[in-house]
């Protein structure tokens, strides 16, 4: 019952990987175009999109939690029983993994803006000190 729940929620943390990669694969790209070489911006696009894969994947899949229904909580009363798969607690981790999932790709594609914005503004800077001389 456990390997299936850990195959599950690998195939849908890596079904909404690649919904989202393919959702943000040409604001990236737009992106890397503006400030990167094409031959190499190409090369960038395709990291980033491994990227969004192992960063998602390794958030939704949260091994910590999957150990919840092997051994039991030591810090907790030892007379409770081991966490059982109900449908409920199937509902739960299911959910849990899309949110994590989701969560872990923004916070890596906000750090990847954020640089990419700064890098826009320089760009920007040399540019106009250019045009000017």
């Amino acid at each position: 019952m456990i390997i299936m729940l850990l195959a599950i929620i690998f195939c849908i943390s890596g079904v909404v990987c690649f919904i989202i990669a393919r959702i943000f694969k040409a604001p990236l790209e737009s992106i890397l175009h503006r400030l990167i070489p094409e031959d190499i911006g190409q090369a960038w696009l395709k990291y980033l999109q491994f990227a969004i894969y192992v960063v998602g994947i390794s958030s939704g899949v949260n091994v910590w939690s999957i150990e919840n229904y092997l051994t039991p909580d030591y810090n907790q009363d030892v007379s409770q029983p081991l966490l059982v798969l109900s449908s409920e607690r199937w509902a739960l981790e299911i959910y849990k993994t899309i949110i994590d999932t989701l969560s872990g790709i923004a916070w890596m594609l906000l750090v990847f803006f954020v640089i990419a914005l700064i890098a826009y503004v320089i760009i920007r800077i040399f540019e106009a000190k250019q045009s000017r001389s």
